[in-house]
């Protein structure tokens, strides 16, 4: 955007001024054009946009949750997006994963995923790992990213995620779907909190997976498809917020989502001494 650094700097102080322009340096002016919507953003700026740009960060489910996420992250001009997912695409993932499309069908998701955003936007990288996300393999693919955003739609992958998440010393945005409900919280696990207490894990706030079967799968129960969409855009603002830096993540907090009153609600949680990861006997 002709005239965007000139304008945003004018008013700052002579060593504000120099670290604007030098981030201004790192973006092409076709990234500024395009991302100055953010760059004006105080709360983000020229230096957000820079770190946006120099984030590499681990999708895991390229799925209801995934889709929506990774096409708001490559909107945004999160730098390298890697997608975990052995999936192909059907026809009955297109009512609500709709990073994919009808000419899809039977491609492997990773593969129509990275095509999506190479055709939104060509400044983002996408690392691609047609497998599924286990504890044998958890550890090494999210160490080679800075944070790990879970869509995930089965327990044993969650657990494997945040288990691992906490090894390799890396934040975590995790989410979940039911019928027309939707929760979402951010863990960082390895850090403290301002009271000198570890932060919650994810084992604090759900201990131990329900017994096999008892939660219906999404096959089974049915989800509303807008509501994918929603929990997977929060996510994305997780990972621009834990990126950037602006406002209060949900560290310790679990957003609730009721998609049929439309009506949200946040429960705190705290770390748990008796968790296995950081517990006190751990």
């Amino acid at each position: 955007m002709p005239g965007l650094g000139t304008a945003r700097a004018g008013g700052l102080p002579r060593d504000g001024r120099l670290a604007y322009l030098s981030c201004m340096t790192a973006l092409s002016p076709d990234e500024i054009e395009r991302y100055a919507r953010h760059i004006v953003l105080r709360e983000v700026g020229g230096p957000g946009q820079v770190r946006l740009k120099g984030a590499r960060v681990l999708v895991v489910g390229a799925g209801g949750l995934g889709a929506p996420l990774i096409q708001y992250l490559a909107a945004a001009g999160l730098g390298t997006i890697g997608i975990v997912d052995d999936d192909t695409v059907s026809l009955s993932n297109l009512q609500r994963q709709v990073i994919h499309g009808t000419p899809d069908i039977g491609r492997p998701k990773v593969e129509s995923a990275a095509q999506a955003v190479a055709r939104l936007n060509p400044h983002v990288r996408v690392e691609t790992h047609a497998a599924r996300l286990d504890p044998g393999n958890a550890e090494a693919l999210i160490a080679a990213y800075d944070l790990v955003a879970d869509g995930s739609d089965n327990f044993s992958t969650r657990y494997a995620v945040s288990d691992a998440c906490y090894r390799a010393r890396r934040p975590l945005v995790t989410a979940a779907l039911g019928q027309f409900d939707g929760s979402l919280t951010t863990i960082r696990a390895h850090e403290t909190g301002a009271d000198g207490r570890p932060n919650p894990t994810y084992r604090c706030l759900f201990p131990s997976p329900p017994p096999a079967g008892s939660v219906p799968t999404c096959a089974e129960a049915g989800v509303l498809g807008a509501l994918a969409g929603l929990m997977g855009s929060l996510m994305a603002l997780e990972v621009i917020r834990a990126v950037t830096g602006f406002g209060e993540p949900l560290v310790g907090r679990l957003l609730m989502v009721d998609a049929r009153s439309l009506r949200f609600e946040t429960l705190s949680y705290a770390w748990d001494p008796g968790n296995p990861l950081n517990g006190t006997e751990a």
